[in-house]
């Protein structure tokens, strides 16, 4: 992360201020609309004018601004993605394999209420309900994205540590991976027989990653609570691996002491490993890793190892094979 800063990739401070300014006003009223509609789903009778001053659910509220979270790598001062280029540019193969037809296919997607379910080897199993995880004090990580396909962006997130989570639960001794799995519903995601994969979309990390500060659930972006198309309501952020490790809708969270099955390694163990960690040395079967295409940008450019953030999460795989592992 130290050496891949161009001048002229830095926001100007007073640009990210304001944005900054933008978000938090943004996010919490968006929040507070999300909030509203399940509390409006569980109080039916309810007038619609009376649900955000009866409503005891507080909106996900982003840290003030002298208090940015203090962990390595939160925070890159690469510029940021459009709003449009980050919810029109994506992979969800249940709504469509279509990159560009996903954000229309998926906005009817109804995503309140909403439950996580996380159990397995844990003292405390527990259902969350959306409301709940929005009252984990929401960070803002402005993270790198980069694509198993060879393209990347820079994504302002929100969101919490899924340690905060995990925490909560009390992970055994014997837990070992942290399984995931997506929703899928036929009904609202019909072009999911058409995906080429196994659904439920499931994903797995190793506890220790699965605890890293930079692991997070990610519940918004840009100030607004998760778009459709970016895996609303909640969804999984690990920025040193390919995209797609990123697990979208999550419905639940299993602790366990085996490797948990992942769906792109179901489908083709050969180029989709269990790690998928971001490696320009590991070349995918069919294009190389070594460099990218950043989204809105005309010039490719090397891709880094753990995607940059090789400082923050190296320690995690010593001793590894990486081309092994991969």
């Amino acid at each position: 992360m130290k050496n891949d800063i161009k001048p002229s990739e830095i926001t100007p401070e007073a640009t990210y201020h304001n944005r900054r300014a933008f978000m938090k006003v943004g996010f919490a009223a968006g929040a507070a609309v999300l909030t509203g509609a399940v509390y409006r789903h569980f109080n039916p009778t309810l007038p619609v004018a009376d649900v955000a001053a009866s409503s005891t659910a507080p909106a996900a509220v982003l840290p003030s601004e002298p208090n940015p979270p203090v962990v390595g790598g939160a925070r890159t001062l690469l510029v940021p993605n459009t709003f449009e280029e980050i919810t029109h540019y994506n992979n969800y193969y249940e709504f469509s394999t279509n990159k560009s037809a996903v954000a229309k296919a998926a906005g009817q997607f109804i995503t309140t209420p909403w439950v996580v379910e996380v159990s397995g080897l844990v003292s405390k199993p527990h259902a969350f309900d959306m409301m709940d995880l929005l009252k984990i004090e929401q960070e803002e990580r402005i993270y790198r994205h980069r694509c198993v396909e060879g393209w990347s962006m820079v994504i302002p997130w929100q969101g919490f540590p899924l340690k905060k989570l995990l925490d909560l639960v009390q992970p055994l001794g014997t837990a070992k991976y942290v399984a995931f799995e997506t929703y899928y519903d036929k009904a609202q995601m019909p072009s999911g027989k058409y995906a080429g994969i196994e659904l439920p979309y499931v994903e797995g990390l190793r506890l220790d990653e699965a605890m890293h500060p930079l692991t997070i659930l990610a519940t918004g972006l840009y100030g607004k609570p998760m778009p459709n198309q970016n895996g609303a309501p909640i969804r999984l952020v690990v920025p040193w691996k390919y995209g797609f490790k990123g697990i979208k809708s999550i419905v639940k969270i299993t602790l366990t002491d085996t490797q948990p099955p992942t769906t792109w390694n179901k489908a083709a163990a050969d180029e989709y490993g269990f790690y998928s960690n971001v490696n320009p040395n590991v070349d995918h079967p069919r294009w190389s890793q070594a460099d990218e295409q950043r989204i809105g940008e005309y010039k490719r450019q090397p891709t880094l190892m753990f995607n940059g953030y090789a400082d923050e999460v190296a320690s995690l795989y010593s001793g590894m094979d990486l081309k092994q592992n991969f």
